[in-house]
């Protein structure tokens, strides 16, 4: 049996869900820090953590380190990390109720 077909339709959106919530939270970081050096108008903090919470943190990490962008800043770190926490507390939930 494919492995990709094993896992079910709903696991492969969910899949597809984190992919693209990753790709937009990791272009929305890369947006901002160019903005930030810009002097531009920036992306709210809200926004970037609603990302996060909805899937994007895997992107939302990797764009911390690549651009080297909100790394430092405290409070925001705290609630990234509150986000990530509840973003996986509700994966485990989602795939341990799915039919099998």
């Amino acid at each position: 049996m494919d492995t990709l077909t094993s896992v079910g339709p709903i696991r492969l959106v969910l899949l597809g869900v984190y992919v693209a919530m990753s790709s937009l939270a990791f272009i929305m970081y890369g947006m901002d820090k160019a903005a930030a050096r810009q002097g531009r108008w920036r992306t709210p903090e809200v926004t970037l953590h609603l990302v996060s919470a909805f899937g994007g943190w895997p992107g939302a990490l990797v764009a911390q380190r690549v651009f080297r962008h909100k790394t430092r800043k405290q409070p925001f770190r705290m609630m990234f990390w509150f986000t990530v926490i509840i973003n996986c507390i509700a994966l485990v939930w989602l795939v341990a109720n799915l039919p099998s």
